[in-house]
């Protein structure tokens, strides 16, 4: 049997190496990616990607940050009416927190004690700024220098963010492991296994 294959569309860079992994994850593949131009870009688009969803399974992810109560309120914005093979799933407050929530591989590839990590990473409203600000205290100087930025610079993240972290996706995260302390991973690697079937 042929695997089954998404389109996607996500805010950025990271977002689109957890979505493919993510789906491979669940036993499926992922061909374009859409979007990758922040959270407001994903939204006007949402409706076009939807109509598509009638014919071809999407799989969406954004963020929730701050822009919703919670991760049902920003489905029901967004897409009232889901496409029989639309899912749009939302990261809990940000997709940061699905690689912290693999607290033995985050606390390798950072260097740092598991024992700092968050327990609940979801629970963290800026799951950013708690990645860097581990960073921070990473015994290698490589990776405080890659995540860490200037002071003074302006900058949230430092300036290898982006590759370092798609390259720990890619290599080291497991999603199955990161679901057991992420509610929104966990429902999130539910909804795209329903989708994978459903596609078949």
């Amino acid at each position: 049997m042929a695997q089954v294959s998404f389109e996607g569309a996500v805010e950025g860079d990271l977002d689109e190496e957890v979505l493919r992994r993510v789906s491979k994850h669940v036993g499926a593949e992922v061909g374009n990616v859409y979007g990758r131009e922040g959270k407001q870009h994903l939204k006007a688009s949402i409706g076009g990607y939807n109509a598509a969803a009638q014919w071809h399974p999407w799989a969406v992810l954004v963020d929730l940050n701050a822009s919703h109560s919670c991760a049902a309120e920003l489905r029901r914005d967004w897409l009232p009416k889901e496409a029989s093979l639309m899912c749009l799933r939302v990261a809990v407050h940000q997709v940061e927190a699905w690689l912290l929530a693999d607290t033995e591989e985050a606390a390798r590839f950072l260097g740092v004690s598991k024992a700092i990590l968050p327990h609940k990473p979801d629970d963290e409203a800026n799951a950013k700024r708690v990645l860097v600000q581990l960073a921070e205290r990473s015994r290698w100087r490589s990776i405080r220098e890659a995540l860490v930025p200037s002071p003074g610079g302006g900058r949230a993240v430092g300036p290898l963010y982006n590759p370092l972290l798609r390259s720990f996706v890619i290599e080291h995260w497991r999603p199955d492991v990161a679901a057991t302390r992420s509610d929104s991973l966990s429902r999130c690697l539910a909804a795209f296994d329903s989708l994978r079937l459903t596609a078949q």
